[in-house]
């Protein structure tokens, strides 16, 4: 089961609003130019934003795997980035009713080249390796499980780097290892049957640190959630409610999924005091006279 299908279970729509939740909190008072979208069309990791660009990017599985009408129009497309196209399908592009039109138009305005009451609903496709976008160029990246389904996470990470700005800030999110949700994925790969989606690897939140701390960033926030067992059934799921709080308070660390939020830090060069250039004064050699007395002798 991929991640798309299992966030149609209780547990995945469970998960999926901690999740939502969280990223809205931590994005809303993040200001910029343009922000992106790297996967998980589900989560609408950028609708609390207020940056006037914002992309969605999928990559090819998860753009054969997820419908037209699943992507919200609040992730705005331009038509144009720095002057180069960065999306190849703008068929895709088509009027909106009022409803949708007044949606977008609070999320932010209509992109250049767009008809009159009409949005761009599509989404970007590209190899988050290796972003259409240049480099310093962007202030906010949300990453939602996206260096779990990526074939190198590392190579994802450097990619983000690169493309945000001094300052610029990075959201993640995943599933933790060290929880009940975790422990149950385990014994389902000895035979006892999946939980959470078999697809991936599942990274804990102690080495996407390190991962960020190698890259000069500074890990600003970290959110534990979703502490209740791993059930089935919804009904189960909220008789174990009460685990939300208990977890919060005594055992925060072993939540079912993390939100961590980063800063791009760039050092700088910092001049102390007045720096004053004094020439090298040249040695003067001793040169021996002769006597005029010690001559004529």
């Amino acid at each position: 089961m991929g991640l798309q299908h299992w966030l149609h279970t209780p547990a995945g729509r469970y998960a999926l609003a901690w999740e939502q939740a969280q990223i809205d909190r931590a994005v809303s008072d993040i200001f910029g130019y343009h922000a992106l979208q790297l996967g998980n069309p589900a989560l609408h990791g950028l609708e609390q934003n207020r940056m006037p660009h914002r992309w969605l990017a999928l990559d090819g599985a998860e753009h054969d795997a997820v419908p037209t009408g699943d992507v919200r129009p609040a992730c705005l497309l331009p038509e144009h980035y720095g002057g180069e196209p960065v999306y190849a399908e703008p068929a895709r592009v088509g009027a909106v009713d009022a409803g949708a039109d007044a949606q977008a138009g609070s999320a932010g305005p209509t992109p250049p080249g767009a008809p009159s009451g009409a949005v761009h609903s599509e989404h970007l496709q590209c190899d988050f390796t290796a972003l259409p976008f240049p480099a310093q160029s962007l202030d906010l990246i949300v990453l939602p499980h996206t260096l779990e389904w990526v074939d190198d996470p590392h190579a994802c990470l450097r990619e983000v780097d690169r493309v945000l700005v001094p300052g610029g800030q990075v959201v993640i999110s995943g599933f933790n290892t060290w929880s009940l949700w975790g422990l149950r994925q385990l014994v389902g790969r000895v035979g006892g049957g999946w939980y959470l989606p078999q697809h991936g690897e599942f990274l804990a939140p102690r080495r996407v640190r390190d991962w960020l701390r190698l890259l000069s960033f500074e890990v600003t926030l970290g959110r534990f959630g979703c502490y209740r067992p791993a059930l089935c059934s919804p009904q189960w799921l909220e008789r174990w409610r009460f685990m939300d709080a208990a977890g919060d308070r005594w055992w925060p660390v072993f939540g079912a999924v993390y939100v961590l939020a980063a800063v791009k830090r760039v050092p700088a060069m910092r001049l102390v005091g007045k720096v004053q250039l004094r020439a090298q004064r040249r040695a003067v050699a001793l040169r021996p006279v002769a006597q005029r007395g010690a001559a004529s002798t």
